[in-house]
């Protein structure tokens, strides 16, 4: 019997709609209709309250409207409180030029929420039943889904201020329209769920059909396997954010992976990490993307070659340079800039973190690092000069005979290209290049430096977060 059959899927999943308000996304279609039937049949027994949803999408003219007011009658009939609107799909598909079924599941969601927050109702009951779910998991595999997209559609999960159910995956297409018929509901028909335009309905039509041949419970195994799928992916999921956490940075739309600590994770747990990372940047993930953009990730990080660069949806650009991999959801050049020190301040540096400087007393050593430099401004004069690259730039290295190109030593030093340009370059009022803060100093000397003449500069640890390769150099 349909109706015991669903009240164990409901308990397995321990979802206990006692005193608890439903509201149904009805579209007078045999699936939600044959829901929205069962759940009332329970109001009583399970003391719910019960409210149906109905989104007139507007492609079918007067024919959608009369689904509406179907839908109405239906509940006015039994007592069940009724919400329903007329969403523009049309249109808005012109507005934003999203597909049909994207534009509409859009509006119809909204809506669903709306109602929601507007009447304190804990579950949304969507009427997604077993023949769905065998079709969803086979699309998904074939337009290459990855991780838990690959799970096909959840039993439960978060939404509005409640959660979303789906009470009829334990049961087929078949078992639902001989419901409607044992209680002579007269669900509308939608033609478009028979075009073949759709892949759906081409899975629909010829693939099920032989699906079912070959195996009449197949739908049980897929969803078994669905939620089995799930559960898996829940865990490893917990364990590869506790080990992504090690090997990653997060800042402003932007994340930074340090490769060799990624590469010594297992393989299950890498292909997870980029999952996680690409679910972080994209607020929506595009339907374009698949298994296949994650492989190319894999691909370059592994290539021998130190730098290079992959173009993914909707704007997002992947980076490798040297021992990290950097993730930008909107990328942003960085510009040119100039400031000039004529007495001890701090400057804030456009890429973050600040340079500070203070006088200090002669006879002073130089720091071994290089986060800080001693300047003799008797010698330089006013003003100190701090900007970002350019062109044909060369410096002095102490230590050193000659000049070296900044070029080569961002190169040498492995700094990523992304940050070459907003990294700050030191130099006296006639353009000498005083210091690389962070990487290498001049061969500039203070040995001839008076009281008031010596002047300490330091950059802050803020502007080397992310740049784990130049850190440990540093130190």
């Amino acid at each position: 019997m349909i109706e015991k059959k669903v009240q164990y899927f409901l308990k397995k999943h321990e979802c206990n709609l006692t005193n608890k308000s439903v509201a149904v996304g009805v579209s007078g279609g045999p699936d939600s209709l044959a829901l929205l039937h069962l759940l009332w049949k329970y109001k009583q027994k399970f003391q719910m309250n019960i409210m149906a949803i109905h989104v007139d999408h507007m492609f079918r003219g007067e024919e959608s409207y009369q689904d509406a007011m179907f839908v109405h009658e239906f509940c006015q009939e039994r007592g069940i409180a009724f919400e329903m609107t007329r969403a523009n799909v049309p249109q808005y598909m012109k507005k934003t030029g999203k597909g049909s079924q994207l534009a509409a599941r859009e509006l119809r969601y909204e809506f669903y929420a709306e109602v929601m927050k507007k009447h304190s109702i804990r579950y949304l009951a969507l009427g997604h039943h077993a023949d769905d779910q065998i079709e969803t998991i086979l699309m998904r595999l074939t337009r290459g889904s990855s991780g838990k997209a690959r799970a096909g559609i959840p039993f439960k999960r978060p939404f509005a201020n409640g959660e979303i159910i789906r009470p009829f995956l334990c049961l087929t297409k078949k078992e639902i329209e001989d419901y409607c018929q044992s209680y002579k509901l007269q669900p509308r028909i939608d033609p478009s769920n028979a075009k073949e335009i759709y892949s759906r309905n081409r899975f629909r039509k010829n693939v099920l059909p032989f699906l079912k041949s070959e195996n009449p419970h197949v739908h049980e195994h897929f969803q078994r396997f669905s939620e089995e799928l799930e559960s898996d992916e829940q865990y490893l999921t917990e364990l590869t954010l506790d080990k992504m956490n090690k090997v990653m940075e997060k800042t402003n739309g932007k994340v930074t992976l340090n490769i060799a600590g990624f590469l010594e994770m297992p393989m299950p747990l890498q292909r997870r990490g980029i999952k996680l990372i690409l679910n972080y940047l994209y607020e929506e993930q595009p339907s374009s993307l698949s298994a296949i953009h994650i492989e190319s990730i894999f691909s370059m990080i592994q290539n021998p070659h130190p730098s290079g660069s992959l173009d993914f949806p909707n704007g997002l650009k992947v980076v490798r340079s040297y021992g990290n991999c950097t993730f930008h959801s909107n990328l942003i050049e960085s510009e040119p800039y100039h400031f000039e020190l004529i007495s001890p301040g701090v400057i804030q540096l456009p890429g973050g973190g600040s340079i500070t400087a203070r006088y200090d007393s002669p006879g002073l050593s130089e720091d071994k690092t290089y986060d800080s430099f001693l300047i003799n401004v008797g010698e330089t004069g006013w003003p100190i000069i701090i900007r970002s690259r350019k062109a044909g730039d060369r410096m002095s290295l102490k230590g050193m005979a000659g000049t070296k190109k900044i070029k080569d030593i961002f190169i040498d030093e492995k700094v990523p290209k992304s940050d070459r340009d907003r990294w700050p370059v030191l130099t006296d009022r006639n353009g000498t290049i005083l210091w690389l803060p962070g990487l290498k100093k001049s061969s500039h000397s203070i040995e001839s430096a008076k009281t008031g003449e010596l002047m300490h500069l330091s950059i802050s640890n803020d502007f080397f977060r992310g740049h784990r390769n130049n850190d440990e150099k540093r130190h």
